[in-house]
């Protein structure tokens, strides 16, 4: 594993195009009050395992919402906040008539389509051709259109981003850019529901917290709630594919930057560029970014399948690191176990 120390921490990037990027917020009220009403919204659990020579506390988002991942929290809450904008009486047609899309590499699409089917929208969802067939059957099982475009996350997510302006559809990215904040904003926001619980959960502040990053969402909304709820305390290290470092390299670079590298089997994290506003919130939230090798991360699974907390690579990447980083008895140690395994 490579790990660097972020030297923004505490004053975070904000030169050239971040200057223009908001943080990430931290208001868990918002998200808590409207999926309060959602039938499906419960809190999920933390788990604390003894392994590796130190305490473990597992935030489990596999069953969240009935969708295998934390990304319930993310795009649906956006359109159930659009469809309560309406006012509309019968909320299950609230959105008749708007279609959303989105680029997705897994859980995300997931979020969008179930929102989509709820509230009476239709959902497109981009793939690259790299994501299984079985995604595809998931995401046509829960209502939406599926179209492969590109080799890579970054060429669906182009494709969508053309398809939304020549059809007047909604794009609805879980990552951010100039010009494109507002919906991932309040898509992030709804992470805060993930952390808000974890904080509540947890008997004593965590020493250190490993946090997942894609584009980095997940990441950039948990370390900002975490740091509100517990201050410079906890150790947080932000953890990518070596294969996809963007956080990483941002952070290198003292600028935004766009990687290259082979497909990872962190197929979730395998995102080339990161989001603005999650950059710019973990440039000051977060202590350190690590990359995590292949191996490294399939290496943590038979172990974790022995814990009861089986999962993905994608899903484990923050427990992978932890493995590796070897932080003794007295470490009280966060990780956010972050989708379900693979059927």
């Amino acid at each position: 594993m490579k790990i660097i120390e972020n030297p923004w921490r505490g004053q975070g990037l904000v030169d050239g195009v971040l200057a223009e990027i908001p943080g990430p917020s931290v208001d868990a009220a918002a998200p808590l009050r409207l999926l309060g009403q959602c039938p499906a919204h419960e809190v999920t659990p933390l788990e604390r395992r003894e392994a590796w020579g130190t305490t473990l506390f597992v935030k489990d988002e596999r069953g969240r919402m009935g969708l295998g991942s934390f990304k319930a929290l993310g795009a649906a809450y956006v359109i159930a906040h659009e469809a309560a904008a309406t006012g509309a009486d019968d909320m299950a047609r609230a959105l008749a008539g708007r279609t959303y899309v989105t680029a997705s590499a897994g859980n995300h699409g997931m979020s969008v389509a179930a929102g989509a089917k709820v509230f009476g929208a239709k959902a497109v969802v981009y793939i690259a051709e790299t994501v299984p067939e079985s995604f595809a059957g998931r995401l046509r099982d829960m209502g939406a259109e599926v179209v492969r475009a590109g080799a890579e996350y970054e060429a669906s997510m182009k494709a969508a981003e053309h398809a939304a302006k020549e059809n007047g559809w909604t794009l609805l990215s879980d990552s951010s850019w100039p010009g494109y904040v507002d919906l991932p904003w309040r898509l992030m926001e709804g992470y805060l529901v993930m952390a808000e619980e974890a904080v509540r959960q947890m008997p004593e502040v965590p020493t250190h917290i490993f946090l997942q990053a894609g584009v980095g969402g997940l990441a950039g909304a948990c370390a900002a709630l975490f740091r509100q709820a517990w201050g410079a305390a906890p150790r947080i290290v932000v953890v990518e594919p070596e294969a996809a470092p963007a956080l990483q390299a941002s952070i290198e670079a003292g600028r935004p930057v766009v990687t290259e590298g082979p497909v990872s089997a962190m197929g979730r994290l395998d995102c080339k560029e990161p989001s603005l506003i999650a950059l710019r919130g973990l440039s000051r939230d977060a202590d350190d970014f690590g990359a995590i090798t292949e191996e490294e991360a399939a290496a943590v699974l038979p172990e974790l399948t022995l814990m009861g907390l089986e999962s993905t690579e994608s899903g484990a990447a923050g427990l992978a690191a932890a493995r590796l980083m070897g932080l003794g008895p007295e470490a009280r140690v966060l990780c956010i176990l972050s989708e379900q395994a693979e059927a």
